[in-house]
């Protein structure tokens, strides 16, 4: 029996000529990742037990990220503590307010990560890079800090799920639209510890922010991880980005996989999952009007540059509804001056919606857009648990950077067919 390209990395990086699925085993990491929330915990942890030293200072990234700029006192002492941690350790990839971004967005720009590597990180959307061909899953803080002293962690290897996709998207859809189809097809749990690995003719007419965001969301089916082939547009990403080489891994031809599915990106159409869990996907105009409160467009999911443009093609000569506040959120400083640049932060600010710096914001319910009692939002971010935006009676439907836009023009639910 053959290896999936996850099975393939994590055998590389164990030292090992072949794993299967449910095998135990200790692998090298290429990177150990925290930001401002986790990264605490694994410091404090990290000094309990008496270690004075990291296993590699260019191999740690720390963001500072999910409630900065400092959103009160609290975040502002975390903020302080990883800053005199990076600096008594000499981190290099430290991240501060003005250099930062949202982690699983800056990482990959920065060329930090790339295909081949093996990543852990302190955030359960580590999974991201997965659109690099790199194997990358999230952990808890006690991980993080092991990996940070050792630079090895433990996994069960994954079995897998393989994702075939063939076709191509038609107008207003985007990777958006297909992980939430896929979400809705096989629930919260339906890959539960179990690689999603994606492939297809299709996969050419993917982009690399769609395949980012993709593979961000594989965990909200409970994937360990959602990996990618690499491919042309996965080169040309990272060319310039780094002075690393790529190292491809691909499937072996009799690679065992739990089951397949297809899914045909010209039939999907533009989709929102409804609260409170990722798995209740809907197509938009199959329900009745659902008006809106807010609209959040940014996130480590919906972020990037493609995703702001995909906002601003809509948000154009319109005004974001009286009814509406509308919060444009790019992903990095990076992506904020290509807004600047190509006129995209002009488009939303006469629009009337709010131009933010890099942060997760109202996401985890940080800042940046907290939703009162029984308000309800329509945002490209990843999660819409039981209060995961604010007020515990408050609602947040996911959906792509295009149905938020048009939502925020209209005020209630819709696709950018009704208001353009």
């Amino acid at each position: 029996m053959g290896m999936t390209m996850t099975q393939k990395i994590l055998a590389a990086h164990a030292g090992l000529d072949k794993v299967e699925a449910g095998q135990l085993i200790n692998v090298r990491l290429d990177l150990v990742m925290g930001n401002d929330v986790t990264s605490p915990v694994a410091i404090n942890e990290m000094k309990a037990k008496g270690f004075t030293d990291v296993f590699d200072r260019e191999k740690i990234a720390l963001v500072m990220d999910h409630f900065t700029p400092n959103k009160d006192i609290k975040s502002a002492e975390h903020c302080k503590q990883v800053r005199q941690f990076a600096r008594e350790y000499k981190i290099k990839n430290f991240f501060d307010v003005g250099q930062m971004g949202i982690e699983h967005a800056l990482l990959p720009e920065k060329g930090i990560v790339i295909s081949g590597d093996t990543v852990i990180g302190a955030d359960s959307h580590t999974c991201t890079y997965g659109a690099l061909g790199a194997f990358s899953t999230g952990v808890g803080s006690t991980d993080m800090a092991a990996g940070m002293i050792s630079g090895m962690a433990w996994f069960k290897v994954p079995s897998a799920i393989k994702v075939n996709v063939t076709g191509k998207f038609n107008k207003w859809v985007s990777g958006k639209d297909l992980i939430l189809h896929l979400i809705g097809k096989i629930g919260v749990d339906g890959a539960l510890y179990r690689s999603l690995e994606f492939c297809g003719d299709g996969i050419q007419n993917l982009s690399m922010d769609d395949r980012f965001c993709i593979a961000n969301m594989a965990i909200e089916c409970g994937a360990k991880n959602g990996i990618f082939p690499v491919d042309e547009k996965t080169l040309e990403y990272m060319k310039g980005r780094t002075d690393r080489e790529p190292v491809i891994f691909t499937a072996d031809e009799d690679a065992v996989y739990d089951e397949v599915i297809n899914i045909d990106l010209g039939e999907l159409k533009s989709t929102v999952a409804f609260p409170h869990l990722p798995e209740n996907a809907h197509i938009v105009g199959e329900f009745d009007k659902i008006y809106v409160d807010q609209s959040v467009i940014g996130s480590c999911t919906n972020g990037r540059i493609e995703d702001m443009r995909a906002a601003a093609e809509v948000l154009k000569g319109k005004k974001v509804n009286e009814n509406v506040r509308c919060i444009v959120i790019p992903a990095t400083q990076n992506v904020y001056l290509q807004c600047v640049r190509e006129g995209l932060a002009e488009i939303f600010v006469e629009a009337g919606a709010v131009f933010s710096t890099p942060t997760c914001g109202p996401c985890l319910g940080g800042h940046m857009g907290i939703l009162a009692a029984e308000e309800k939002a329509i945002s490209t971010t990843n999660r819409n648990f039981v209060g995961r935006m604010g007020h515990p009676t408050s609602e947040v439907y996911l959906a792509s950077p295009y149905v938020a836009a048009a939502s925020a023009i209209a005020g209630y639910i819709c696709t950018p067919e009704e208001v353009m």
